[in-house]
């Protein structure tokens, strides 16, 4: 029998009832004091029938933070609110994990009191920009983290996930993707350290696979936890010449533990999907794969038909379409999404596209 996606999946711990996960999407709605309310909580329950949903990326401290209006996971306020989110998310029968970020570069001194953002390196990321109280402005020009500095960043990952489960996640997701500071490490094309952390394939994936370990022991529940990547994108500088050659060490590295998915965004070159990289990572990574970039339902279901990926994550077509798994079902139209209100503020182009019983 051909595989949908409307059929279910088993995602480690995670039974879902379709194949539709709801990708991360930053919508810079919580506000200065970055603690989801009433109005975010409403957002995710009317998406609540995806297969799973992936929260927006959720900074891990302030270090971590690089746009203006986005949520944190650090402080009693910020998990009190993300239960609201969940408890929404739970009462329509969803399922929800935590995805864990930090931009690394991809930030601006203005979030930090002046001070440059960290990453991998001390190169600015050139034509990247961060979201501001200005308005789009370039990233600055960040610092290095010194070596003795990443046990305490790996030990933030883990207090963040255990503000997580507190705040009643089904788990959580590892950012390693985007071009942010988990890729800052991971590329080649950004990592120009000369420590443990720096040079091959292994150091570079160091920094990635302590944090992976860090929230597994939080969990305590590699079933629970999963990752996402974005190798072979090249976003903000994150280029390397032997991109396969990471995805099939990180991808054997991540097998061994037993995480619950890897979530991959699929590169694309000049419209050609670069499905040789994720058949790379399908050889190293047995477990289930998730896929990203672009997908339409019609080209998800070639993808979930032919075994290339076990579920597919969509962003802006959740965006437009909160009851986008229902709308496949019937086969209706989907409506457009309207960049123009993807940032901002209060409900508008966040909770006010109806679903299709709304609409009729």
């Amino acid at each position: 029998m051909t595989t949908s996606l409307l059929s279910p999946v088993r995602l480690g711990a995670f039974d879902l009832p379709n194949r539709f996960v709801m990708a991360p999407l930053t919508r810079t709605r919580t506000g200065e004091a970055r603690v989801p309310g009433e109005l975010n909580a409403e957002y995710y329950r009317q998406r609540a029938g995806a297969g799973l949903i992936v929260s927006e990326a959720a900074a891990i401290t302030p270090e971590a933070v690089g746009y203006k209006w986005t949520p944190g996971l650090w402080n009693d306020d910020q998990v009190a609110g993300w239960r609201t989110v969940t408890d929404a998310v739970h009462a329509e029968s969803g399922r929800i994990v935590a995805q864990l970020g930090h931009v690394g570069r991809i930030s601006h001194s203005s979030f930090h009191d002046g001070q440059p953002p960290v990453s991998s390196t001390d190169r600015p990321a050139e034509g990247a920009k961060s979201f501001t109280a200005d308005g789009y402005e370039a990233t600055s020009t960040p610092r290095a983290l010194r070596t003795d500095e990443l046990p305490r960043l790996v030990e933030d990952y883990r207090r963040a996930t255990v503000n997580a489960m507190t705040a009643g996640f089904d788990g959580v997701e590892v950012h390693a993707a985007n071009g942010y500071l988990l890729e800052q490490f991971l590329a080649q094309g950004v990592n120009d350290r000369t420590d443990s952390y720096g040079g091959s394939v292994v150091n570079r994936a160091r920094l990635t696979l302590e944090v992976v370990d860090a929230v597994v022991q939080a969990v305590g529940d590699a079933s629970r936890v999963g990752i996402r990547l974005s190798l072979g994108n090249g976003t903000a500088g994150t280029t390397d010449p032997d991109t396969g050659g990471v995805l099939s060490y990180l991808g054997a590295e991540l097998d061994r533990r037993g995480l619950a998915y890897v979530h991959y965004i699929e590169p694309v070159v000049d419209g050609e999907r670069q499905v040789g990289l994720t058949e790379t990572l399908r050889r190293a990574w047995t477990g289930p794969l998730v896929l990203a970039q672009g997908f339409t339902p019609e080209t998800a279901e070639a993808a979930v038909s032919d075994g290339r990926a076990d579920a597919v994550a969509f962003g802006r077509a959740f965006i437009s379409n909160p009851d986008l798994p229902e709308r496949h079902r019937v086969g209706a139209d989907l409506a457009e999404a309207d960049s123009s209100t993807f940032y901002g503020e209060g409900p508008g182009g966040y909770t006010d596209y109806p679903a299709l019983r709304d609409a009729a």
